[in-house]
């Protein structure tokens, strides 16, 4: 295993080879960091679930680099599907779609839907590009983290994950910080209307307006399973309890204007919601690396990137201990 911090364009050269021989490559997108395979590559993706510990049945999302690229892992496209990727591609938006021939059920989870996605972060973009130049189709990639923990916003963080199970010839690209820090939307395609699966910074007043559909609020009435839909997921060690007081030893997240509680460790005092979904994971991982049992967090009122927001708490705190992750 390999990090590299100078990604120049020899680097998105090599791992781009990288992916095409076969091997996985951790790399930074504006959401989380992903961990990256051939996603036409059986044995690749198998090593993905492997090193993840990630159950096979639980599909990934490819990422390809451009809208212009939909057709060759999709089929029976909506109109309101291409208006939202012209719209908020490259952008942290993943839709739903019915699969192509090209998308196995090794990437699918055996549905017959494919989630897609073009990233926005100029390192990915480049490799997706050169990957493209050696025939190669798009990339699978999950989170680059162990299967229901907290999701990677440095690549420091995708070492302490996942350092132990990928092997010398897979690479990490360090591209600094996860510039919004939450998983993308998920927007369900595969009807006469989109539905939202998992709120992100597209929200569902944008898609909305764009598309000039009603989104309906019950995202249960999908059944297409897809990323960060268990009930429990995004989990520290230490137990998350959503509260607005906290015991002393405790770790705190909260805004800014919200005092920390006397002989609390404060983790996180964001100053605005985008800044609360940028250093969400991270203050988890602090309060695991502070050895700390139990965090308390308030969570953000609002709509869109705080909902997000709440979504990810919620199944955080869902967690009661380790057997539950699964």
């Amino acid at each position: 295993m390999e990090i590299i911090s100078n990604c120049t364009q020899d680097v998105i050269k090599m791992a781009a080879r990288a992916l095409k021989d076969g091997h996985l490559v951790a790399f930074p997108t504006e959401t989380v960091y992903g961990l990256g395979a051939d996603a036409t590559n059986e044995k690749a993706v198998s090593r993905i679930y492997s090193v993840k510990g990630r159950p096979t049945d639980h599909p990934l999302i490819v990422h390809i680099s451009s809208a212009n690229k939909l057709d060759k892992w999709a089929v029976d496209i909506p109109e309101f599907a291409v208006k939202l990727a012209k719209k908020f591609w490259p952008g942290p938006m993943t839709l739903i779609l019915k699969k192509s021939d090209l998308a196995k059920d090794f990437i699918t989870g055996n549905q017959n839907t494919v989630g897609l996605r073009v990233p926005d972060q100029f390192i990915t973009l480049a490799i997706l590009r050169e990957f493209e130049k050696l025939d190669g189709l798009g990339i699978a990639a999950p989170s680059a983290n162990r299967f229901g923990a907290v999701s990677p916003t440095t690549a420091n963080a995708v070492v302490e994950e996942l350092g132990n199970f990928l092997n010398y010839k897979d690479l990490i690209l360090d591209g600094g910080k996860s510039a919004i820090g939450v998983e993308s939307s998920i927007i369900d395609c595969t009807n006469d209307y989109p539905i939202v699966l998992r709120p992100g910074a597209v929200t569902t007043e944008m898609v909305e307006k764009i598309t000039g559909l009603k989104i309906p609020l019950d995202f249960k009435k999908s059944k297409i399973r897809t990323s960060g839909l268990l009930e429990s997921h995004y989990s520290p060690n230490a137990k998350v309890v959503i509260s607005k007081t906290a015991e002393p030893g405790e770790g705190f997240i909260a805004l800014a204007n919200i005092p920390t509680p006397p002989g609390v460790i404060r983790l996180g005092s964001p100053k605005n919601v985008e800044e609360y979904a940028r250093i969400f994971y991270e203050a988890l991982r602090m309060g695991d690396q502070k050895g700390l049992k139990k965090i308390k967090v308030v969570q953000p009122d609002g709509d869109g990137l705080a909902m997000a927001i709440r979504d990810r708490l919620g199944k955080s705190a869902a967690v009661k201990d380790l057997s539950d992750r699964g």
